[in-house]
């Protein structure tokens, strides 16, 4: 191994039943060098980092780590020799204090008894050094993600981590804290750690690396010098296409209202929100992240209680809405947290698809399995869902096939209005172009639908009318005629 590289893998194989995750994948990574690893979803990268520190074994390949070929026995070994992932879901246990999250499973002993002197002097060292503003002692459950975020990388200092590997890391935060990542990312590398950046945001690719890997189904398929290279080349190489229109918009051709929002108000929520929506149309709900959106499409779907207003679905009142009265009537939610509540993650896809037809799919005590098959079938065509059978569970699908499940999910029972809650978050670029075609045909073949997004690009480029929030209140309304533009969004935003 050259002393350049402080991490080499080589022609690194892995298998699962009927799925070549990993096919001969061959990358290194410089001492104090910046990587990105981009790919669409199910190309590989999560694999790779999970048979990197032995969550899985591989079949095939060698790492050399630090000098020394490397076989890591799980995420305690890999971190215990230098090796810490931070994954997009944080591993942090919510009722402990941060410096007991930073040693959890390597407590400093001082003859029988935890040294927690050491523990916190080491923490608060590690603390200082990122520029935190919470003590060693704070539970981590009143921290914010950005702040829990912080504690990962701490944990990656007391242990004088070599190679720190970051997952999706600006998912659930806002701007000035990714500024403050980046920060300490770019201090991380003055320190001569090496750094796996992976994320579906290519802009920040742009920003923080030096290097692209770019993987696509399982092999590594080029790695170019961030500088010598553009986004459209990217997004090529991980799809193997060119996306030549981005957006699909669809041809706004508005039926009669589906959904009337009068003066609706949730306390401490969001107050006062009137709107409507048509059969054959998309309009988008935009604002900062704490400006009510979430809460207002919560509240109509029943997961939330009016305190005010009404809600009315093809033309009655409806009351004391809840979520099964939603779906009854025909109002579907795909909502921003695709795991914890969009599926059910040690089910099926199978079952996950026909979950809410359920009553129309049994037969006595029993289901109708042929009838499940023939909805999982028809969806998983239309869709182009990718997954080795029908009986894989969730958890182990890339995050836009689980989406594309979700969905399917509810266009099973016909639902007239389907909500749809950041509807590509934590999605490649390819998956993410997929699903906007689909959100422009179920509007041209007559569904109304709500898209709820933190992108810019991705509301002005899906929405035939746009309505805009801050600090729970709505604050403006713009129509496809007079142009939906990133400045009129800002200028509603800040006015």
């Amino acid at each position: 191994m050259s002393n350049e590289y402080i991490l080499e893998v080589t022609d690194l194989t892995k298998k699962f039943p009927g799925v070549l995750a990993l096919d001969d994948v061959s990358f290194e990574l410089g001492r104090g060098e910046i990587v990105a690893l981009v790919g669409e979803n199910g190309a590989g990268k999560s694999t790779l980092m999970k048979t990197l520190i032995g969550i899985h074994k591989r079949d095939n390949g060698v790492v050399r780590f630090d000098g020394k070929e490397a076989a890591f026995e799980g995420p305690l070994d890999a971190k215990n020799q230098g090796l810490v992932l931070i994954f997009q879901e944080l591993s942090l246990v919510d009722d402990l204090s941060v410096m007991e999250n930073i040693f959890i499973g390597k407590l400093p002993m001082k003859g029988l008894r935890v040294d927690w002197k050491s523990m916190y002097d080491k923490t608060t060292e590690a603390l200082k050094r990122l520029g935190c503003k919470f003590s060693a002692k704070e539970i981590v459950g009143n921290l914010s993600i950005s702040e829990k975020q912080m504690v990962e990388i701490a944990r990656a200092l007391v242990f004088d981590a070599k190679v720190v590997f970051f997952d999706e890391p600006t998912s659930s935060i806002m701007q000035h804290e990714k500024e403050m990542l980046f920060k300490n990312i770019r201090m991380l590398k003055k320190q001569g750690l090496g750094i796996v950046y992976i994320t579906h945001k290519l802009d920040e690719v742009f920003e923080l690396t030096e290097r692209i890997i770019v993987f696509r189904d399982g092999k590594r398929v080029g790695t170019v010098k961030t500088q010598d290279t553009n986004i459209d080349e990217i997004t090529e190489m991980m799809i193997g296409r060119a996306i030549n229109d981005y957006f699909h918009k669809n041809k706004a051709n508005p039926g009669k209202e589906v959904l009337r929002v009068e003066g609706l108000s949730s306390k401490g929520s969001f107050e006062d929100v009137s709107f409507s929506v048509k059969t054959g149309e998309v309009v988008g709900f935009y604002g900062l992240v704490g400006s009510g959106r979430t809460e207002v499409v919560e509240t109509i779907f029943g997961v939330r209680k009016a305190t005010a207003g009404k809600v009315i679905f093809n033309g009655e009142e409806v009351a004391h809405l809840n979520s099964k009265r939603s779906t009854d009537i025909g109002i579907g939610l795909v909502p921003e947290d695709r795991k914890g509540s969009g599926c059910v993650l040690g089910m099926s896809c199978l079952h996950n698809i026909s979950l809410v037809k359920l009553p129309e799919i049994k037969k006595g005590l029993f289901l109708n399995k042929k009838a499940e098959m023939d909805i999982y079938n028809l969806y998983k065509d239309r869709f182009g869902i990718k997954s080795p059978s029908p009986n894989q569970l969730m958890r182990n699908l890339s995050g836009g096939n689980q989406q594309k499940i979700i969905l399917a999910k509810w266009l099973a029972i016909d639902a007239k209005l389907l909500i749809l809650d950041e509807p590509t978050r934590g999605i490649d670029v390819g998956t993410k172009s997929e699903i906007h075609n689909l959100i422009a045909e179920l509007a041209e073949s007559g569904l109304a639908v709500i898209v709820i997004s933190s992108e810019m690009p991705e509301i002005i480029g899906v929405s035939n009318r746009v309505y805009v929030m801050r600090s729970g209140r709505l604050v403006g309304r713009i129509d496809e005629e007079e142009g939906i533009t990133e400045n009129a969004l800002i200028n509603k935003i800040i006015v």
